[in-house]
């Protein structure tokens, strides 16, 4: 590994990149820490990632993609015919024989417009020995906001052969950062939001025969990844919020003074 943290180009300075197998920051590596063989999984894991997304530097999913045997990644604003050859097999096979069809779940939280089966309450309902042995698990990599927009311009696709399945949130809670968690690389719009890479990892507790050790093996990950970044972030102090009676007060207190 290189020595020295940055490296002049064209009269620019840049940060050097990890050749030997991270791809990230050399000061922020993670050589180290991702697993030598990749993780096998029983569930096939598509993730739709958006293309803001792969030129972040906080991004989850290209160490996941190292980590994760059976995981592949598709960029792109959204899902639709010849985006993917084998989600393109997938809803053929669902169209033509919806009975033998394998069973396709996609991770998004429902709202009223758009239900969700909670995951655990999917696999009581769904999950006997042959479903979970032919899964295939999609999920978006993207903003919240941007997430949202993509799986909108992807139902008229996705609902010809997939469910919509969803880990617990709270949208009325606010979210973590990274000043409030160590599983945070990112503020979260509400309680609940993760990173995809947490994502897949809680998934797979619920999904895999092995779950459990698979979700703790990438949280530990994810936790390095939190702890690297940690370190080049300044003090950040909370905003005191006023209300505007406290306001108001403030106001008159002054001039009672003159």
């Amino acid at each position: 590994m290189e020595a020295n943290l940055t490296e002049n180009v064209g009269g620019n300075t840049r940060r050097r990149i990890c050749t030997t197998g991270c791809d990230r920051p050399i000061n922020v590596c993670l050589c180290d820490k991702i697993p030598r063989d990749k993780i096998g999984t029983i569930t096939k894991i598509i993730i739709i990632q958006h293309p803001h997304e792969r030129r972040h530097k906080l991004a989850t999913v290209p160490v996941l993609a190292k980590c994760l045997d059976n995981c592949e990644i598709v960029f792109g604003r959204r899902l639709r015919r010849t985006v993917s050859p084998f989600l393109d097999s997938l809803c053929a096979d669902a169209v033509a024989h919806p009975q033998n069809a394998r069973r396709v779940v996609f991770l998004f939280p429902g709202t009223e417009t758009m239900p969700s089966l909670d995951i655990d309450e999917w696999k009581s309902l769904h999950g006997d020995a042959n479903v979970m042995s032919n899964l295939v698990l999609i999920a978006f990599d993207a903003t919240w906001k941007h997430a949202k927009e993509m799986v909108q311009a992807s139902l008229p696709f996705l609902t010809k052969f997939a469910i919509q399945i969803s880990l617990p949130c709270k949208v009325e809670v606010d979210g973590d950062s990274i000043y409030t968690s160590d599983l945070t690389l990112r503020k979260e719009p509400f309680s609940g939001c993760m990173s995809t890479l947490e994502a897949i990892a809680r998934c797979l507790r619920i999904l895999e025969p092995n779950g459990a050790e698979i979700e703790s093996r990438l949280i530990e990950l994810l936790k390095d990844m939190v702890k690297l970044q940690a370190c080049f972030l300044k003090p950040m102090k909370p905003r005191v919020k006023l209300s505007k009676k406290s306001k108001s007060i403030g106001i008159e207190n002054g001039a009672d003074k003159d």
